[in-house]
């Protein structure tokens, strides 16, 4: 069992769990700026070998374990969690202005699921004040942009809000993701219908394609869209031809749960992380992977809390991967260790 399990978890669990993410990032954000503390934690958890690395998108990934969006949602903390092992690290999501998000209490866990509850609400500060922190940067992670709009935005007037950050991000990051699949901003997955979507997205497309450089868009999902919207999203990703999709984001369901309807009634509404996901995660990226013969890269995530589960992404069909509750509740440890394993698989 790592120390993080054995000691560091235990105590953090006793705190809010936003409460406790701000304490964790302040101390990120100074450890950061000391490149002997970066190069000690990578010591400790960074694993290299060749059969790691993954050329995708035009990008050259040194491993395939990332870290999802949500985490370091102002890029306050890029460098120093990119110390921890991973391949590349994704910002956001990031909206044009900065935003409150929804009231607290509005982050929640679920321990005996390995689970947690969001309904934050695309809280951040800005898409200009990362840009400002992305200048300092001080390593060569790769770095991907999850783009959403502001609360404030009527959906017909959302493509404006992405344009803002894409634009805004560019010179900043190795890729975008386009985020409509939050189940924390009012109506926003509506823009996962068929029409929106295609809109939206051949507006980022032609804004790509008139840059000195185009860079790989990707969209994220939600896994809770049925086979006939699936189908649709799969249509609109070949004839749009973005780069690939991020399946998935958190759910609403809560069917996977095993703890009390009680208590899941007192949380209420948000996003469903973490372990439970883990299935419904795979078998949307196993779909895609097979409806599209292959040919849609494919960004897994949901519910990867162990080697075994990145696997099973990674055989479902999934390019790269990507972790977020299982780093909260696992620490860096689980990204050594599903490197470590990708490595034994291949000598």
């Amino acid at each position: 069992m790592s120390l993080y399990r054995l000691l560091i978890r235990p105590l953090l669990i006793q705190f809010q769990p936003e409460t406790i993410h701000k304490f964790t990032f302040a101390w990120f954000k100074f450890f950061q700026r000391f490149a002997l503390v970066r190069w000690i934690v990578s010591v400790q958890f960074r694993v290299k070998h060749p059969s790691l690395e993954r050329h995708l998108f035009g990008l050259n990934f040194p491993n395939p374990v990332g870290l999802a969006a949500g985490l370091d949602k102002n890029a306050e903390a890029f460098d120093f969690l990119g110390s921890m092992g991973f391949g590349f690290i994704e910002i956001g999501t990031l909206t044009p202005k900065s935003q409150a998000g929804n009231p607290k209490p509005r982050l929640f866990r679920f321990v005996e699921d390995k689970a947690l509850v969001n309904r934050m609400g695309f809280n951040n500060e800005g898409v200009e004040e990362a840009v400002e922190r992305l200048k300092r940067k001080r390593t060569n992670i790769l770095i991907g942009g999850n783009i959403g709009k502001n609360k404030i935005t009527p959906n017909d007037e959302a493509s404006k809000d992405y344009i803002t950050c894409f634009n805004s991000l560019y010179s900043h990051v190795d890729y975008f993701v386009v985020n409509v699949s939050s189940p924390n901003t009012p109506n926003l997955r509506e823009l996962q219908g068929k029409e929106p979507l295609k809109k939206l997205l051949n507006q980022l497309v032609v804004l790509n394609q008139s840059k000195e450089k185009a860079k790989p868009i990707l969209l994220k999902i939600a896994p809770d869209v049925n086979t006939s919207q699936l189908d649709d999203i799969i249509e609109i990703v070949q004839e749009t031809k973005i780069d690939g999709i991020v399946a998935t984001n958190t759910t609403i369901s809560r069917d996977s749960l095993s703890a009390s309807q009680n208590k899941i009634e007192a949380v209420g509404a948000g996003g469903l992380s973490g372990q439970p996901l883990k299935d419904r995660s795979t078998e949307v990226i196993r779909y895609i992977h097979q409806k599209s013969k292959g040919n849609i890269p494919v960004i897994g995530v949901g519910g990867i809390m162990n080697k075994e589960d990145a696997l099973e992404k990674l055989n479902a069909g999934a390019s790269l991967i990507q972790i977020y509750t299982g780093f909260i509740y696992e620490g860096p440890a689980l990204v050594k260790a599903i490197n470590k394993e990708l490595i034994k698989r291949t000598i």
